[in-house]
């Protein structure tokens, strides 16, 4: 179904919903970006503090009359980062809504070349762009492969290059069509990934095919060793995406991230199940000969992580 048409004449005003905990530095550097953005409208910068060790200031102004403004909440929704995003996405005053992680960065025209996709064509959900992945002293550009990224695709390949900090859509359709970030997930881990596939339900993503958002994979990154979360939360998704099961290459690949995460756990048995079923699916598939190597603990899987970040990959 396209989405109604949006044609605008004026430049929108957008609202970034920056979800913070305990890291004031980094969060500083985020409002610093957004600030700077080219675009002629309102930017509203809405942190939201969630849980008791999230920074609490004090933060960064932006300038005097630079149509920049900032807000700053607490979470009053379920504790976690989808929690947190949702809470500012019903605050939010504009008219757009992006996402940025409170450790990501955005180039300076980010916003002003994503904004004319959603302002000139009616039937895309969202817009998102290309990536620079920053991994200790390497900077690993991550560029989007197509124009437009439909539902189909996203059950192939997660096109890790969509991360959360890249997107911008209308915040009705968010709250109308979309939906909210799902809130159940365990953990939030994948939260970006699901509300990705329902965006594509409603109509195709737009990308921008330059590197406009700097990725920071550090060792504070939220979701580093915690195995058991990354394995319900993809049990999780694939129960609620259901056409999963007819698309076997899409599903191998998760089959194959939840035998890594056993193995990495120390469990082996209930890694080579997940190993066999994902090799069933395509042999292909990369992610379950490195959790047998890990199984058999021929690799470590720090070891393995910090590799594959070195050129800005994931398992």
């Amino acid at each position: 179904m396209l989405l109604q048409e949006t044609i605008s004449t004026r430049w929108p005003s957008v609202t970034v919903v920056i979800p913070t905990r305990g890291r004031p530095e980094l969060l500083a550097r985020a409002l610093r970006s957004i600030y700077a953005q080219r675009y002629d409208a309102h930017i509203e910068c809405l942190v939201v503090l969630d849980g008791p060790d999230a920074a609490t200031g004090p933060f960064p102004a932006p300038a005097q009359g630079s149509r920049r403004s900032l807000r700053v909440i607490a979470n009053t929704r379920k504790p976690g980062l989808a929690g947190a995003r949702n809470s500012g996405i019903l605050a939010a005053h504009g008219e757009l809504v992006a996402f940025c992680d409170d450790d990501d960065e955005w180039r300076p025209g980010k916003i002003g070349e994503q904004v004319p996709h959603l302002t000139g064509e009616s039937d895309v959900s969202a817009v998102s762009c290309g990536i620079e992945v920053c991994y200790g002293d390497r900077e690993v550009p991550r560029l989007p492969r197509k124009g437009r990224v439909t539902f189909d695709d996203l059950l192939r390949d997660r096109l890790t290059d969509m991360h959360p900090s890249t997107y911008l859509a209308r915040r009705r359709d968010v709250l109308d069509r979309i939906g909210l970030v799902d809130e159940d997930i365990p953990g939030s881990y994948a939260e970006d990934y699901d509300w990705l596939l329902r965006a594509a339900r409603v109509a195709p993503i737009r990308t921008v095919e330059s590197p406009m958002t700097r990725v920071h994979w550090h060792a504070s990154s939220y979701f580093e060793g915690r195995w058991d979360t990354i394995i319900a939360a993809l049990q999780y998704l694939v129960h609620k995406h259901p056409e999963f099961l007819s698309e076997p290459r899409g599903l191998a690949r998760i089959y194959g991230q939840i035998a890594f995460a056993h193995a990495a756990a120390g469990r082996t048995r209930a890694a080579r199940t997940w190993i066999r079923r994902s090799l069933e699916l395509d042999r292909r598939q990369p992610r379950p000969y490195l959790a047998l190597l890990v199984s058999f603990g021929l690799l470590r899987p720090g070891f393995v992580l910090a590799t594959l970040h070195r050129f800005g990959r994931g398992v």
